[in-house]
This record gives structure tokens, sequence and C-alpha cells, in this order.
């Protein structure tokens, strides 16, 4: 697996580095946004792990330009933790958001959890079909009707998740097990940042009826 590091600090990219070898991951390293949108424009990456505050173009300007040309999973590995930088991150394209400091045992696992829902293929069942919305699990690809969507890997899950349990109400917690495969570790605004975003993508293709619902106090469903 190709890994891409961005971060301007490289005693930080060092720490990472080690963390991640233990694994037998390959790494790269870019220590600004100019450099990493430039390394995911002319080579494949498996995961990019991004830092916010650099030089040049910062984390979140380097993940809006990464959206434009790529799909790749990124977690957003940063000193800025509040909730609104979460927000921030998530909203503009992050798949993770995960605060400095940090436990490298943590990181391992957000990393193997995001690798594992991206490279994963469902046995059997390789298309599901919900109200016009078609998903590709082998390719991942989201149309409605003949409109492709462009989803994260993390929008992408959500929306796989609450299909496959359609009319059963999901806890934040629940979502999170089922398509991280971890603890709940983060506010429930994290979860809700997805869920917006998807919302919002699924409004802008052209879909009438939002087919995602809030029930308040538990969670969120499809009918």
């Amino acid at each position: 697996m190709n890994i891409l590091l961005v971060d301007d600090e490289f005693e930080m990219r060092q720490l990472v580095r080690l963390y991640l070898q233990q694994d037998n991951y390959s790494i790269d390293e870019a220590e600004n946004g100019l450099e990493a949108y430039e390394k995911v424009k002319n080579n494949r990456f498996d995961l990019m792990i991004l830092d916010v505050m650099m030089p040049l173009l910062d984390g979140w300007q380097t993940i809006e330009k990464v959206r434009e040309i790529s799909d790749i999973p990124v977690i957003m590995l940063t000193a800025k933790g509040t909730v609104q930088d979460k927000v921030t991150g998530l909203t503009r394209g992050a798949d993770d958001y995960l605060v400095k400091p940090f436990e490298g045992e943590e990181l391992l696992a957000r990393v193997k959890a995001l690798l594992r829902r991206t490279l994963s293929k469902e046995e059997g069942l390789e298309i599901l079909k919900y109200r016009g919305i078609t998903l590709n699990i082998a390719s991942r690809d989201v149309k409605y009707i003949d409109q492709k969507i462009n989803l994260t890997q993390t929008e992408f899950d959500i929306l796989k998740v609450l299909i496959e349990h359609k009319g059963q109400v999901l806890s934040r917690e629940q979502l999170v097990e089922l398509i991280w495969g971890i603890e709940f570790m983060g506010e429930d605004r994290t979860v809700d940042s997805h869920i917006k975003n998807l919302r919002d993508k699924l409004k802008w293709s052209g879909i009438e009826q939002q087919p995602i619902k809030t029930v308040w106090g538990i969670g969120y469903k499809v009918e």
C-alpha cells in the first residue's frame, strides 16, 4: 500500500513514517500542499495523511484541489483540534480526522480501517439499488439514474450502510462501528458533517426527495 504523508515538519514526517513502516506501508512524502497536489496528480496512492498548517497551500486548500482530481482516502492529522476544525476538514472532503498529539496505535488503526473500507469488495452482491440510486460496490461508483455522483470514501460507505439497513434507525455510534470498525471516538458533529455533505451531493444530483432522514435523538435512516 502506498501512502502519501504531507506535513511541513520533518520530525513529524519521520515519526509518522516510523509508525507506518511497522506495517510495511510504502511511504512517500511532501512538505507542502502544492507538492502534495502535484504528487497525487502524477502518481497513484492508496491513502493520504494531511496536515493543515503548511506553506504554499494549507491543508484545507490542498484537500479541495485534490478532490478536483482524485477520490483518494484522506486522514487529516493536525494540531487544529476544535470541533469547528474537524467539521471544516470533513466538509472539504476528508474521510477521517486525528488530532496531534496522537497515539501511534490509533493512527495505525484508522489507516487500516480506511484502507479496508476502500479496498474491500462485497461477496456476491456487487450492485445496490435504491429509488434510482445505484451503488457499484466493486468500483465504488454511485449514480442517480445516469448521472454520476462523486462521493468520498466515507460518504459512499455511509450511503451503502444506510441503504443496506433501510427502514432501520442507525445511531451515530452504530454508523461508526459499521463503517470504521472502531469504537466511537469523535463528536456527534463528525458524523453529522459527513451526512450533511452526502445529503448536499444527493440533492445536487437532482434527487427531489431526500432519502436520508434524521430521527431526532437517535440517528439516521433511509425509508
